[in-house]
């Protein structure tokens, strides 16, 4: 029987939990299928036809391992369903095709069960086709067989006889920076986020992803702020995971670059103060402070220049002076200030 029955099990991983919120939003979904399955049939799939499962069907034998989302696809001349299996883990589990095929029965076993009498045992009755999907974000490549037939012994010699099926695999870390930022979508940009990085890396590729979040809708970027709180945030210590919380809920789609500015800042106070709790006491300890100190206060000094310079260049343009400070960051004190240099 399916766990929980009615209701999809409560979330054992941090991306169980972020990637099962953003999938819940059918048009996420399908951005997923658009922008990594190259088939025909996906081109045809609308969004207002695509239905949310609100169930689990992961077994009782796997509950410790995974996740599931599932979506049915239901118009006039279609009944399909798709089932994606979230695989968040650091190893490829090679018992995978069996795996998808138990739970594609009891998604086929629920159906049967509930159709009427009389309705399943007539020839017309047919089984909606079961697309089955696994997203995987292990460091290691996924090596498991991606076809049923595969796991089963000589099925060569049988093979015109044997049930066989292949599922869609998402790898996230194989995909490349370049392809990610190329599809331009929160989906892609999600990916290119979650894979492998040390968290003094975020900044970076946030930077790399600000023209995209910058044309997400209002609901977009929530999901990405989101998705960013329930997998980024909570690697962090206590205190700088309250500034990312706070960093994040008042960001909006048209304030990325002070988003990531402020997070930029947050990751090298978070840097500095990890590397100095590891050092001795006494002189050493004084040589790095001062050195840390120095470089932190130079890259800082440096990146308030670059503001500056944005916000003269902004006034020799007649800009209003609070779209200067949205752009910049700058307080209007130093806005007003640049200004009257200029004049002088």
């Amino acid at each position: 029987m399916p766990e929980n029955e009615g209701q999809p099990r409560p979330p054992h991983h941090l991306h169980d939990k972020g990637y099962r919120q953003l999938l819940a939003d059918k048009r996420v979904f399908l951005e997923l299928l658009k922008t990594f399955v190259r088939e025909a049939w996906v081109e045809a799939i609308d969004a207002d036809d695509l239905i949310l499962v609100n169930k689990s069907y992961v077994l009782q034998d796997f509950s410790e391992k995974e996740a599931d989302v599932v979506y049915r696809l239901k118009t006039r001349n279609r009944n399909v369903i798709f089932y994606v299996l979230l695989e968040l883990q650091s190893t490829v589990d090679y018992l995978m095709p069996f795996r998808l095929l138990l739970y594609m029965v009891e998604i086929w076993r629920e159906i049967y069960n509930n159709t009427p009498q009389g309705e399943r045992e007539s020839k017309h009755f047919r089984l909606p086709p079961i697309i089955p999907a696994v997203l995987y974000n292990g460091a290691g490549s996924w090596t498991a067989a991606l076809s049923f037939k595969e796991m089963l012994n000589s099925y060569q010699d049988f093979s015109g006889h044997l049930l066989d099926f292949r599922y869609l695999l998402f790898d996230v870390n194989r995909y490349s920076e370049e392809e990610l930022i190329r599809a331009a979508n929160l989906i892609a940009g999600i990916f290119l986020l979650d894979q492998k990085m040390q968290p003094e890396d975020l900044a970076g590729r946030l930077q790399k992803l600000a023209g995209v979040l910058r044309r997400l809708t209002p609901d977009e970027f929530r999901h990405f702020t989101t998705w960013l709180k329930n997998v980024v945030q909570p690697r962090m210590p206590g205190d700088f995971s309250e500034k990312i919380d706070g960093i994040l809920n008042a960001s909006n789609p048209w304030e990325v670059e002070r988003m990531i500015y402020n997070l930029e800042l947050t990751l090298e106070e978070m840097q500095r103060q990890a590397l100095l709790k590891g050092l001795k006491e006494g002189e050493q300890k004084g040589k790095l402070e001062g050195k840390l100190e120095g470089k932190l206060e130079g890259k800082l000094e440096g990146k308030l220049e670059g503001k500056r310079e944005v916000a003269r260049n902004l006034l020799l343009l007649n800009v209003d002076i609070e779209t200067i400070i949205k752009a910049t960051g700058l307080a209007l004190e130093e806005i007003n200030a640049l200004k009257k240099q200029m004049e002088q």
